[in-house]
């Protein structure tokens, strides 16, 4: 082998030590992406799980007022028909607070303001819950693709380094692009895409 032959394999070695590190810049770049990705997409789905969980237990909740509600005016319109048929006044007048007791309290299971725990409350209080799961699940989605589309970019990345095949790197630029726009979307605007 001749000095200008070993003189060209250097300065191809150098070459490719150059693009090899320029292409590992660009898997740290992207594992970095990833790593916020994921970071951000668990912080979204414990969020969804917390808020479906937090919108079950008020409809439970919801319900049980409402079943209470039920009952108590139930027992209110059996005492006005026993006070059709009560005699003394003494007895009309027990009944009446009574079914006045009972009409205030299925009131208050309706609409309670100062603890929140009315039902016209409760079910405000699950609709937002549930818009609030909704929202974080769009988020959730979004920060998902975005991951994927760093995970493939790594990849191809990788490949590049082991073929040569400089065109691999372009498009897991171009992956990592998309993976950020996903996750810029996921932030500010997950509901502009509506993915499954």
């Amino acid at each position: 082998m001749s000095a200008h032959e070993s003189m060209e394999q250097a300065d191809q070695a150098k070459e490719a030590s150059g693009e090899n590190r320029r292409i590992a810049l660009l898997i740290a770049i992207i594992a970095l992406c990833l790593a916020l990705s994921e970071t951000l997409g668990k912080g979204a789905q414990t969020e969804s799980i917390s808020k479906n969980v937090e919108a079950s237990n008020l409809w439970a909740f919801f319900q049980a007022k409402s079943i209470r509600r039920t009952t108590v005016q139930t027992a209110a319109d059996q005492g006005k028909i026993s006070l059709a048929g009560a005699s003394d006044d003494a007895t009309k007048a027990a009944l009446q607070k009574q079914i006045d007791d009972w009409q205030k309290t299925a009131a208050r299971y309706r609409s309670e303001p100062e603890t929140g725990e009315g039902t016209e409350q409760l079910s405000e209080r699950a609709k937002h819950a549930e818009e609030e799961r909704d929202l974080a699940t769009a988020k959730y989605h979004h920060f998902e693709l975005a991951s994927a589309a760093f995970q493939i970019g790594i990849v191809l990345a990788s490949a590049t380094i082991i073929t040569g095949i400089i065109v691999l790197a372009w498009i897991s630029g171009l992956l990592t692009l998309a993976g950020i726009a996903m996750t810029a979307l996921g932030i500010f605007a997950p509901h502009l895409l509506h993915l499954p």
